[in-house]
């Protein structure tokens, strides 16, 4: 595993950790090879975490002994890359104050360049990548279950999101339904400020007529789907509901969508990405 500093590599190694891996974090790149041997048959799976702070640590290199690792040895070899934007990297190393490992004297963007052409080759090289522009931490953290959980391959893992169009799209929704056809409540102003988790603002969305036909087939495609989904051996499937700005139609919507897979037998989690938004009046036109 590696990745952009900053990106949330840390992250994904914590949580493979509390799966029950085995993880080590800059390692120097010498020692890699030695890991491998018979001795480890049988072990936890192990997770290894290089960066531009490693020792020793040229991608060419890493590269390499990862593809003679694969080609001579029992090993079962996946890479995965942690990337982000460098918008939202710079944004947040300005928010922590911390400094960038690449950056030195330099101005953050700097260094947050210079790593990036750094890491090319592993980026291109690697099998995964997860991007975590949108994220924010219980999002990759979630993410990383889903991808790595020993459940995986025998119960799919179900996410039903709500997220705001006006604030971005959601990066990994597989089913993903616009709920911008609803009366809006942000233009009441008793519920403007409240979300799709109070009752007022459910009962103004349950009042709309065109709301109980259509989520109704919405819960019935779900319904139809989800079977078929995991027939297909998928280990995780992502719902999303969107309105304009990702509190009230959405958040109500994936609320009651996750009541009705649960009736159904399904687990689902439900994460909402922009609930704790201020309302912003430009961005909530419609």
């Amino acid at each position: 595993m590696t990745g952009l500093s900053g990106a949330g590599k840390s992250t994904a190694l914590h949580v493979l950790e509390d799966l029950g891996w085995e993880a080590i974090d800059n390692m120097p790149i010498r020692f890699l090879e030695s890991l491998f041997g018979s001795e480890a048959e049988g072990h936890a799976p192990l997770a290894i975490g290089f960066d531009s702070r490693t020792r020793g640590f040229v991608p060419a290199e890493i590269i390499a002994q990862c593809e003679r690792l694969a080609a001579t040895s029992e090993v079962d070899l996946s890479s995965l890359f942690i990337d982000c934007s460098d918008s939202e990297l710079e944004r947040r190393y300005n928010e922590t104050r911390r400094p960038h490992p690449m950056a030195r004297e330099r101005p953050v963007a700097a260094g947050i360049k210079a790593e990036r052409e750094l890491l090319g080759p592993l980026r291109h090289w690697a099998g995964t990548l997860i991007d975590t522009s949108e994220y924010s931490t219980q999002q990759l953290q979630q993410v990383m279950r889903e991808r790595f959980s020993e459940s995986g391959g025998r119960d799919m893992t179900i996410t039903v999101s709500s997220f705001g169009f006006a604030r971005g799209m959601p990066p990994l929704a597989d089913l993903l339904f616009d709920m911008r056809f609803l009366d809006n409540p942000h233009w009441n102003p008793d519920l403007r400020e409240r979300t799709g988790l109070d009752e007022a603002v459910a009962a103004h969305i349950e009042k709309d007529p065109a709301f109980a036909p259509a989520f109704g087939r919405i819960t019935d495609t779900l319904l139809e789907l989800l079977p078929r989904y995991a027939a297909q051996d998928r280990s995780y499937l992502n719902i999303a509901f969107g309105c304009t700005g990702g509190r009230h139609r959405s958040v109500y919507s994936a609320e009651r969508a996750a009541e009705v897979l649960r009736e159904a037998g399904f687990s689902p989690t439900v994460i909402h990405r922009n609930l704790t938004s201020r309302p912003a009046e430009p961005l909530e036109r419609r």
